[in-house]
């Protein structure tokens, strides 16, 4: 059986919200996805010491250069992740198809990829709608105080 994860990042990478945003926003996650019997649901909230990758998983079939548009390899980007162990001081890369220097969060990414120091993550979720609304996500901006997007997860 897959996992499948819908994960909520700062739009800054290296932003991270004060302890009291960060349970205040995890208070109202809870309140989103309730957690019934029997299911394997899981919310958590993370502050990584380093910016660290929240990609799609599975999801992710293409990855293509901002700066000449070509193709980079799906098996580039997941070797440079394990190199790393998914964390990074800097995100500026190499990358292979024109050589160009520039940062993975710029990135074409066919399903959205991430990098982050906080995630708030709902590990299958169990309500029908298994993703955060729009709604929702403005809720949590205004309640970290800080924009925020989604990353979906299927592993």
């Amino acid at each position: 059986m897959s996992d499948f994860y819908a994960s909520v990042i700062p739009t800054d990478a290296t932003w991270q919200p004060t302890a009291e945003a960060a349970a205040e926003a995890e208070a109202y996650v809870r309140r989103m996805f309730p957690d019934p019997d029997g299911v394997q649901q899981d919310i958590t909230v993370e502050f990584y010491d380093r910016i660290t990758a929240v990609d799609a998983g599975e999801n992710l079939e293409r990855i293509t250069c901002p700066r000449c548009g070509g193709d980079i390899p799906v098996d580039w980007y997941a070797d440079l992740l394990e190199e790393a162990e998914a964390e990074f001081d800097d995100l500026t890369v190499t990358v292979p198809c024109c050589h160009a220097r520039t940062a993975l969060d710029t990135l074409d990414f066919d399903w959205p990829c991430g990098f982050a120091r906080f995630e708030i993550a709902v590990a299958n979720p169990a309500r029908v709608d298994h993703e955060v609304s729009p709604a929702e996500l403005a809720d949590l901006a205004r309640i970290l105080g800080h924009p925020v997007r989604q990353i979906l997860i299927h592993i």
